[in-house]
């Protein structure tokens, strides 16, 4: 392989000669991995190679070694591993002698390539002596670009490692990198890398941060280097500080008083916005532990015991110099940005926002006369700054403090709504939305809710910007003063005008700012809380959907171009979500509509490609129709399995196949013991499922807790599933998690959330039709699940309840004295009495209390 000729013709600005080549790289490495990757590490290493070049054959042989796809990532380092010694080594040699390079993008990829490799072998315990050479090619030396490029390779690797396997040599990566920070460093590129490192080595020198003069070292040169005259530096600095404030608060109180409110508060007024933003963030992150540490002061206070970490409140002390500036950087807009930019404006919205949840009601009165000064101004950028303002601290001071301000200022605000300034306008309609929902009960609604409304549907007609605004603000409303359970609402009397409007927005051409999806989002949210009187309204909006939808796929042949079929399928997942809320709330009232929407919904699944997004809004609008007509669904199902079936089988879909899952469960319980002729094929479908290597997951708890659902539904007849679910369950419920490994714990302990929900449903489902007999064989693998989820200090109190409720499923099953005996065991009395104590709440306090009598009875 001419390496250099396939890897330039990959940057030939002819797409189909990159694709050529793109195809063509794929393919050698797939038949040839050690030859390929061997190619590319000599092209990567050699001064001859053009510079594009040489970037491109370190960025392929990065991307052969390393994947974002989890998935991906372990064959990819299943396959380097399998390569023969000599290749691993040439190409891990070539990328460190690359590090010395004079190009600097060629030193870039290849600090990219060592740190790509390094995530895949240190963890397995091989290149033992990486950081070592690392190290010592960081030391002070006479060549600042080798320095450089090092350093930047140990961040890269710290960043991508994860920070146990690096803990072991943190002293050492720790003096090379905090001596690069110094601010005798002479080069700015060095310092820039070292500081980068630290960042990213932060989460790893734990042990050496709790050690004070280490920890003072430390913060010496990160605070020195937030006044460096490369600005560059001073923002990996900042950046620096905001993850020290993270990681390491409760060390903070000293620095904070010494030097960082002070340098925070000027780089916040800096003249270089990134400077700026990072100094912000500072305040933002501060505000976040401070509101996390609250809510564990109060949830610490519930059950009388003092909290494990106290707040500071550094917020509060630095309230009067921090605000003053937070304000007038509101004025500082960027009239252009568009609405994926950040720029120091919308940061100090968004610090404003937390440091009102923070400090509450003391944030109030300084507020207020920046409000008033501004709310009139000539000037639209502190027009727009006011109503930034007062909408950003209506969440945190306390209701009665914000509730006569509120009524003061929505006439103001609603007149706003038609301002000359597009910006003012946009931030009046998001301030109409936060008044909308968290601050409802201060709308005066014979007064302010109809030109409230109003305001916000001559919204609708505006600026897409101000469309999802106005649309939010309609959602919020909906939500807090529609009652679906009651005859009439507030907004009864606006609801056909508002729906009227959002049904003509949901029809315009584009979806810019998605405003369109804004549109459908609302009338979801309408229908759904919907009350009686506006139930009319719902019917016209479902048949407006319905007609919608159906032109759209009549239309399905004159589709053109990639556009098209975006705009096409975007469309209808948003008709669908529409759909799914109306039938939810109309329930057996969409009865006469049913084969139409049925008709529709199977239309677009059998049209939709196999990875449409259609198609799992399709299946959950046809599991929100199951439920409203139960068993009068029946009819529909022949036609449906087929595409169940199909769902069920998308391993490699997660998601559609989960949402197959759930409606295996919602057609058993709509059907009842009719359901019985399909548990065959459902029971083979989801075991075919556990069994597969390919599906995520997440997916399984859910098919465990579906064996629940079919033997709810058929009772007695689930007995020859009976076996072999019973196998399956005592097979998972052996799983346990290191404790150290968070996302192991939650996914173990949604396990075994599904597989109690399973042994509920089978235990009931064969007690309710006298077969409880049958489970008499299995009572001592359930019990020994039971005993776990007890003794396993990681338990949620959702599984303690649930573990609860099935004992006492149990004890009732069989009240004739046959589990005396493991009903007596210790550990049973236990898990009851953590049921009715302070690790209960009041749902978990009722089982624990109905599953004691029930055990009582079964063991006298």
């Amino acid at each position: 392989m001419d390496a250099n000729t396939v890897l330039a013709a990959t940057l030939s600005p002819h797409q189909q000669e990159r694709d050529a080549a793109t195809e063509q790289l794929t393919q050698l490495l797939s038949s040839n991995p050690a030859a390929y990757l061997a190619n590319l590490s000599q092209t990567l290493a050699s001064d001859q190679a053009p510079s594009h070049i040489r970037n491109a054959a370190g960025l392929a042989i990065k991307n052969a070694v390393s994947a974002r796809d989890a998935a991906r990532q372990d064959d990819y380092a299943a396959r380097w591993k399998s390569l023969d010694p000599h290749t691993r080594d040439t190409v891990k040699h070539d990328a460190l002698a690359t590090l010395a390079a004079s190009d600097r993008g060629a030193r870039n990829v290849s600090g990219q390539v060592v740190a790509a490799v390094a995530a895949v072998e240190l963890p397995a315990g091989m290149w033992p002596g990486l950081v070592g050479q690392l190290l010592q090619l960081a030391n002070p030396s006479d060549n600042p670009n080798l320095r450089q490029a090092t350093l930047q390779t140990i961040g890269y690797i710290c960043e991508a490692i994860k920070p146990e396997i690096l803990a072991a040599q943190s002293n050492e990566i720790l003096t090379a990198v905090v001596q690069g920070v110094r601010k005798e460093e002479p080069s700015h590129d060095v310092q820039l890398a070292a500081i980068n490192a630290l960042y990213n080595s932060l989460e790893f020198v734990r042990e050496n941060f709790s050690r004070e003069g280490e920890r003072n070292y430390i913060m010496q040169v990160v605070c020195e280097a937030t006044q460096s005259p490369s600005s560059d530096v001073q923002v990996s600095a900042f950046a620096c500080l905001v993850r020290i404030m993270h990681l390491y608060y409760d060390y903070m109180k000293f620095y904070m008083e010494r030097a960082l409110f002070g340098l925070t508060v000027l780089g916040m007024k800096h003249a270089d916005e990134n400077v700026a933003l990072q100094a912000v963030e500072f305040w933002s992150t501060v505000c976040d532990e401070e509101i996390e540490l609250a809510l564990e002061a109060e949830e610490a206070a519930e059950y009388s015991e003092a909290p494990e970490r106290e707040s500071s409140h550094f917020a509060r002390v630095a309230l009067p110099e921090v605000l003053p500036v937070l304000l007038q950087l509101l004025t500082k807009q960027d009239e252009d940005a568009t609405d994926d930019e950040w720029n120091v404006s919308m940061a100090a919205g968004t610090c404003l926002a937390l440091l009102a949840q923070c400090v509450g009601d003391g944030i109030v009165a300084p507020i207020i006369p920046f409000v008033e000064a501004n709310i009139k101004s000539a000037d639209w950028r502190h027009r727009e700054a006011a109503v930034m303002a007062f909408g950003s601290i209506l969440d945190g001071p306390e209701e009665k403090i914000l509730a006569p301000l509120v009524t003061q200022a929505l006439p103001t605000l609603i007149e706003m709504m038609a301002d000359s300034s597009l910006h003012v306008r946009d931030t009046t309609a998001w301030t109409l939305g936060r008044v909308s929902d968290v601050l409802v009960k201060t709308i005066d609604l014979d007064a302010h809710l109809g030109p409230m409304v109003g305001a916000l549907v001559s919204g609708l007609h505006q600026s897409s910007r101000i469309v999802s605004n106005c649309c939010w603000s309609i959602m919020n409303l909906a939500e807090q003063l529609g009652d679906s359970g009651a005859d009439s609402c507030a907004l009864s009397a606006f609801y056909d005008g508002i729906v009227s409007a959002l049904l003509h927005l949901a029809e315009t051409a584009n979806n810019e700012s998605n405003s369109r999806t804004s549109a459908y989002e609302a009338l979801s949210t309408l229908a759904a809380h919907a009350p009686n009187d506006c139930l009319p309204v719902v019917s016209k909006l479902v048949i407006a959907v319905l007609d919608r939808s159906e032109a759209l796929l009549n239309m399905q042949s004159q589709l053109v171009g990639a556009d098209d079929r975006n705009n096409y399928n975007e469309m209808q997942v948003n008709i669908c979500s529409v759909l799914t809320s109306i039938v939810r709330r109309l329930g057996r009232e969409i009865q006469p509509l049913a084969h139409r929407i049925m008709e529709l919904l199977l239309r677009l699944i059998s049209t939709a490609g196999k990875q449409s997004p259609i198609l799992e809004d399709a299946f959950l609008a046809v599991g929100a129709v199951t439920a409203a007509l139960d068993s009068d669904f029946h009819p529909f199902l022949p036609a449906f399995l087929p595409y169940l079936s199909q769902a069920l089988a998308a391993y490699d879909e997660y998601q559609l196949c989960s949402i197959a899952v759930g409606l295996i469960g919602d057609v058993c319980r709509a059907l009842g013991d009719a359901s019985l002729p399909y548990c065959q094929g459902f029971m083979e479908g989801l075991l075919a499922a556990l069994q597969s290597n390919v599906l995520h997951r997440s997916v399984k708890p859910p098919i465990l807790s579906c064996f629940g659902d079919i033997a709810l539904a058929v009772g007695p007849a689930f007995e020859p599933f009976l076996h072999t679910s019973m196998t399956v369950l005592k097979q998972a419920g052996i799983m346990r998690a290191d404790p150290n490994n968070y996302d192991l714990v939650d996914y173990v302990n949604t396990l075994r959330e599904g597989i109690l929900e399973a042994y509920t449903g089978i235990v009931g489902g064969l007690k309710t039709g006298g077969k409880a007999d049958l489970l008499l064989p299995y009572i001592a693998d359930v019990f020994t699940f039971l005993h776990l989820t007890l003794t396993d200090q990681d338990r949620s109190e959702a599984i303690l309840r649930s573990a609860i409720g099935l004992l006492g499923d149990l004890a009732e099953a069989f009240p004739n004295g046959q589990l005396k005996e493991p009903l007596s065991s210790p550990w049973v009395g236990d898990l009851l009495k953590a049921g009715r104590t302070k690790l209960g709440g009041s749902e978990t306090k009722k089982v624990a209390k109905w599953a004691r009598e029930m055990v009582r009875r079964a063991t006298q």
